[in-house]
């Protein structure tokens, strides 16, 4: 494997805990900043050699967003590195370990998923030498704080890296904020201090995103939203005539409502994009009653038609709705992953990147573009909840079928 010349800072990530640094005596590290800067790689390499040069037959614990994203960001690019230095990697995936054995040294690294509060149970009981976090500010402070509690043998280092969020996060103001407090050594990355990405790359990245976004993933600020949540969707290019000719694939995506209004997309899938051909949007308090989940159901065979449906995601908190669907036996329905904030920024990506294109027959669609709006009045990354149901049911189109689902699994419904 070639690399090229490590920058500055990744170089300081790499040796800070080596003989003759001036912040060896350090009790924590923390790597922040932009995408694609090269802090978790070399975050990642730097923990293990750390391991060895301090320790022999003990336990470190790498934990992640999940056990999945933490694979794709840590395990799966350095295990190839670490074969290349001369470590012998044994991964016991059924148990999500690492056994790692250097010179006759060996330690165990478990791996963790700190995906919610109840994630914390998981870790506790444990003895640990070091724990490192990747994309720690994604991960509830329950689980931060437990996998901090199990380092308590002597000479444990707590090893954080994030992508930053809101100003207000706990762990901007716990940890970034008092890093003199906490003896920890702090890294701020920007897209510059990664040699291996070129100009044209930089550029790329800095076209995907805009807002608060662009701050935080292209300049590595911690950013407040405000405005509109997609700004550039203000632009009629942005919007097409259905194309003519056939799809190659079909799909629906459903945020359901009674009193709130339900918001159904079709969606048909060409070579270059899918595009949201069609929509059906039912406002109960504008048209003065209500319609029963059967009414919609309706609806959605009339949105349909005689099309063959590949995928059909719908919000999982409509249980009853998915029922009559389930009951009716013509589609499969995958509940749709609901993660707001990430789906957010996939959707924005999407858009940006030309994967999804919304057609100008869909007015409401566009009418909410234009309307939804970032809540400013509260401390946490929210929209307003309203305008906000054909956002919803693109949200979900994007994270479970344009995505293939989120990071616990994937799953395609077919028409039965």
């Amino acid at each position: 494997m070639k690399f090229k010349p490590f920058s500055e800072k990744q170089l300081l990530t790499l040796s800070w805990w080596c003989d003759g640094s001036k912040y060896k005596s350090c009790d924590a590290i923390i790597c922040d900043g932009a995408v694609r800067s090269g802090k978790t790689f070399c975050m990642s390499v730097s923990f293990i050699a750390w391991a060895f040069y301090r320790f022999e037959n003990s336990s470190f614990a790498l934990c992640g967003k999940t056990i999945r994203s933490l694979r794709r960001n840590v395990v799966t690019p350095i295990i190839p590195v670490l074969k290349e230095l001369g470590f012998a990697v044994n991964d016991k995936v059924s148990s999500n370990i690492l056994e790692i054995t250097f010179r006759k040294r060996t330690n165990r690294f478990y791996l963790f998923g700190g995906k919610d509060e109840s994630s914390a149970a998981l870790i506790q009981g444990m003895t640990l030498s070091g724990v490192l976090l990747d994309e720690v500010a994604l991960m509830p402070r329950s689980f931060v704080e437990q996998a901090l509690a199990r380092c308590s043998v002597a000479g444990s280092v707590f090893w954080f890296n994030c992508n930053p969020e809101y100003p207000q996060h706990w762990f901007y103001r716990e940890w970034i904020l008092k890093t003199k407090e906490k003896n920890a050594l702090y890294i701020h990355f920007t897209m510059q201090d990664n040699p291996s990405l070129s100009v044209q790359m930089i550029k790329r990245y800095e076209s995907l995103y805009s807002g608060a976004f662009y701050k935080r993933f292209v300049k590595g600020e911690w950013s407040a939203v405000y405005g509109a949540v997609y700004p550039f969707m203000d632009k009629q290019n942005m919007y097409c005539p259905v194309p003519d000719g056939g799809f190659t694939e079909y799909a629906v995506s459903c945020d359901y409502g009674t009193v709130n209004p339900a918001s159904f997309g079709l969606w048909g899938k060409r070579t270059d994009a899918w595009y949201r051909i069609d929509e059906y949007y039912f406002d109960s308090r504008a048209k003065g009653f209500q319609k029963t989940d059967e009414e919609h159901y309706s609806a959605l065979l009339e949105l349909v038609g005689d099309r063959q449906l590949s995928c059909l995601t719908v919000d999982p908190s409509a249980a009853s709705f998915i029922e009559v669907i389930r009951r009716h036996n013509k589609f499969s329905v995958v509940p749709a992953n609901n993660n707001v904030i990430d789906g957010i920024r996939r959707v924005s990506d999407a858009l940006k990147q030309g994967q999804i294109k919304i057609c100008n027959n869909c007015l409401d669609s566009m009418r909410e573009f234009s309307l939804y709006r970032w809540d400013s009045r509260g401390g946490n990354d929210c929209p307003v909840k309203e305008n906000d149901h054909a956002m919803d049911d693109i949200r979900y189109f994007v994270t479970t079928i344009l995505n293939g689902g989120n990071d616990e699994f994937f799953a395609i419904a077919a028409e039965r």
